[in-house]
């Protein structure tokens, strides 16, 4: 489909300042997902792209009704949503398949729970059984299954219902690299061929050519809050070639957008709190990801020069975003590297702690931990201030509560301890959940 031909043909799922968002206990509220405008066309596949915690499948939820939005509205042909959606289905990344049900039952129970007769959703579920390549294992369980057959399970049960709309949310994840190459072939060939009912479909991954591969459209999500970070039609006929100048130059082209600091959203409100009480400084979100990653990182750019460009070394090391992303931005926060159209560049700081040695790393680290890093500062000044140099964990996960949802909370404060206990910051003792600054 054309882009003309897109901005003539009316959606057939629209969201129009739809947003997340949760409320604070003393009255202000966490915003998750600013106002998003997003439009599912027929015809097209759309790819949601997105480091890990960006928000992603919160998207996806609000968008199927799984989860409510705190404002905006969804639409289904122009017509507004009133919870009920009439034609999605959705593949989820767990397989999500009844163990007590064999392969053609599972298929079956979607059928069966809108009242279909027995008779209609076994020929149904046959010809899509054949349809996904699993004719033959009809009356087998799932244990006796592979990742990829019990995920060919999880894409016919969507299909039987014949869904104007598929949402499939990081589908391919949990499998092997040939077994998740072969199903987004075998997916690709249903669609193009028009094997299946389906007039557009909704893949939320992590995975950039995985998205370049399979997408007429891709929406690349930056964060804090998530909002729509860039827009990329995708015109490369298929099948589409990995070595091909424009599939590469358009990996490349999405790299240097995931890489580049997320600019502010003039769409998001400003947050709100109680009234007298001037607003807190925004929280710098930690990268989850654990020091002995980012001193490999730094140690292979300095083998290289200095500079690398991160789609090929990311090609290199056989990684995709979600492996790589996280560690490159560690390193950025701590001042270790610099990023540059794509490429990373290291710092005579991250220089100096690829070279270092065990002890001499952790100092390094530590130091700019403290410059760098606003919440281990907090707790590191924190626990300076008491007479015993001991707090909770609690204290600080409180202070997080104020920017971030109950989950991200405690993600946030895993991550400070890892980095702070590497740093020989502070001591942390699991048993009690106390922390405690490390003597000189």
């Amino acid at each position: 489909m054309s882009i003309a031909d897109t901005a003539a043909t009316v959606p057939i799922l629209e969201a129009r300042k739809l947003e997340k968002f949760y409320q604070h206990p003393e009255g202000g509220r966490i915003q998750v997902i600013s106002p998003i405008d997003l439009a599912v066309f027929p015809g097209q596949i759309l790819a949601l792209l997105g480091p890990s915690g960006c928000g992603k499948s919160t998207l996806m939820r609000m968008l199927t009704g799984l989860s409510p939005a705190s404002g905006g509205a969804v639409y289904w042909h122009g017509r507004t949503v009133d919870g009920n959606f009439p034609n999605v289905a959705i593949v989820f990344q767990s397989f999500a398949l009844f163990p007590w049900l064999t392969v053609i039952e599972n298929v079956e129970a979607p059928l069966e729970a809108h009242g279909v007769s027995a008779i209609e959703r076994h020929k149904r579920a046959l010809r899509i059984l054949d349809a996904v390549g699993l004719d033959g294992f009809e009356s087998a369980y799932p244990k006796e299954l592979s990742g990829g057959m019990k995920q060919r399970v999880g894409v016919a049960r969507a299909l039987i219902v014949e869904p104007e709309v598929l949402f499939m949310d990081e589908p391919f994840s949990a499998l092997d690299v040939l077994t998740a190459e072969t199903l987004r072939g075998e997916l690709l060939e249903l669609w193009l061929d028009h094997k299946i009912p389906t007039r557009a479909m909704f893949i939320v991954t992590h995975n950039i050519e995985e998205a370049v591969i399979l997408a007429d459209r891709i929406i690349v999500l930056g964060r804090n809050p998530a909002h729509i970070h860039a827009d990329f039609s995708v015109t490369i006929p298929h099948p589409r070639d990995r070595k091909s100048l424009e599939f590469v130059e358009l990996v490349d082209a999405i790299y240097r957008t995931l890489t580049q600091p997320d600019h502010k959203d003039a769409a998001a409100p400003p947050r709100t709190h109680v009234p007298g009480v001037g607003p807190k400084a925004k929280a710098v979100m930690l990268p989850h990801t654990r020091p002995g990653g980012l001193a490999s990182l730094l140690e292979i750019l300095v083998d290289r020069g200095g500079r690398v460009d991160l789609h090929r070394l990311a090609e290199e090391l056989s990684l995709d975003l979600e492996s790589l992303l996280p560690t490159i931005d560690t390193a950025v926060l701590l001042g270790f590297l610099r990023l540059e159209e794509g490429d990373a560049i290291i710092t005579p700081e991250g220089h100096g702690f690829a070279q270092a040695d065990i002890q001499a790393r952790k100092a390094i680290f530590r130091k700019a931990a403290i410059a760098n890093v606003p919440l281990l500062r907090q707790m590191e000044q924190g626990l300076r201030a008491k007479a015993n140099h001991t707090l909770s964990e609690e204290f600080f996960r409180d202070l997080l509560d104020e920017h971030f949802s109950a989950e991200e909370s405690r993600r946030q404060l895993e991550t400070a301890i890892q980095w702070g206990r590497y740093a020989e910051i502070f001591d942390y003792d699991a048993g009690s959940g106390k922390l405690t600054l490390t003597e000189s």
